[in-house]
């Protein structure tokens, strides 16, 4: 394991290389670089993978254990400890948005799937806020969540996106079930697990259902100068933004404009594209709320023993159909839709 391969960043090496070269934003150009050079250079706690049941663990304590600790601009983790389970709010709006979000993301997999925390067993959900200076991005490290402040340029503060938070928080319950690869289809898959997850903790805590969800992942953490209203879309793959500085959103919808390269672990963060695009297609085919459908498919597919962790796209596509059979029945409006979908996005024929 190298020293980063536990840390999982919601803002994309690609965006960041955007930002890290626009003179307009001397700030955040920066900023941006101090981001990607840590994504080589800093040494990130290695996870130790614990084998722990793919579904439901028995009997624990279901209440969250939040902690939420404050680097203070430095970069050592974890930081002083500033707010505890159950203490008031602090008036830090990073501190008591990442204790909101840890809490509302906990009760998604609690209410929803019956998943006691990330890991099943009541893992403590622990995180550390105002990391670094301008720190652009968010990330989980195999342990914790690490938020940045932003550049105030082109970025605002990591903890306003509760969709962000829960992506992060799905990257340790796929570290704690399937335990993807990070590289090529099944690192985008990785990807696209957590947005799923991360828009779908967003809309059980809104209550919204698919036709009322923005289908934006990370809505509100450009400033009003960037052109782009969020880092992806899974709605529209690649309208996420489209800015004069930092360019359009690269992420294909479909198969034809799959990309192939070395850089981000072969392309994780814009590969997404595909299996998000074919999420929302079988979420709002199905309609209603889409953590009853096509979230209950993904999940039933992620604690799969058929999902090994190099799985393909189209090794994924197989698991997700199989299981919307198995859950709604064969020839269900719910089969159909999954079956669709990955059709519609050229990864099965």
């Amino acid at each position: 394991m190298t020293p980063t391969d536990s840390r999982r960043s919601v803002v994309p090496p690609y965006l960041l290389h955007a930002v890290a070269q626009a003179a307009e934003y001397p700030r955040a150009a920066s900023a941006a670089r101090t981001a990607l050079a840590s994504l080589e250079l800093v040494q990130t706690p290695k996870h130790q993978h614990l084998a722990a049941p793919r579904g439901v663990s028995g009997t624990v304590d279901r209440s969250p254990q939040r902690t939420i600790a404050d680097a203070r601009g430095t970069t050592t983790l974890p930081g002083t400890v500033v707010r505890s389970e159950g203490d008031p709010d602090t008036g830090d709006a990073a501190v008591d948005e990442a204790y909101a979000g840890l809490g509302a993301t906990h009760a998604f997999w609690l209410d929803v799937f019956g998943r006691v925390s990330i890991d099943g067993a009541g893992l403590p959900l622990d995180a550390t806020v105002h990391f670094g200076q301008d720190y652009d991005n968010a990330y989980w490290d195999g342990s914790r969540m690490v938020f940045g402040d932003g550049d105030d340029e082109v970025f605002r503060r990591f903890t306003i996106a509760l969709d962000v938070i829960g992506h992060e928080l799905a990257h340790g319950v796929t570290q704690y079930t399937a335990d993807l690869t990070y590289q090529g289809q099944s690192g985008a898959l990785n990807e696209s697990i957590s947005d799923v997850f991360g828009s779908l903790v967003a809309q059980y805590a809104a209550g919204q259902t698919a036709e009322q969800a923005s289908w934006l992942i990370g809505e509100g953490l450009f400033t009003d100068a960037v052109h782009g209203d969020a880092l992806r879309s899974m709605r529209s793959p690649g309208t996420a933004y489209d800015d004069p500085v930092l360019g359009k959103d690269p992420q294909p919808a479909t198969m034809a404009g799959f990309v192939v390269t070395t850089d981000d672990a072969g392309g994780v963060h814009t590969n997404s594209g595909i299996p998000n695009h074919a999420f929302f297609l079988a979420a709002t085919a199905i309609g209603g709320y889409a953590w009853q459908g096509a979230g209950a498919v993904w999940w039933d597919a992620l604690t799969s023993d058929a999902v090994t962790a190099s799985i393909d796209f189209a090794g994924f596509a197989a698991v997700t159909i199989d299981a919307a059979g198995a859950r709604f029945g064969a020839e269900s409006a719910e089969h159909t839709a999954v079956q669709d979908a990955w059709r519609t996005v050229g990864v099965l024929d």
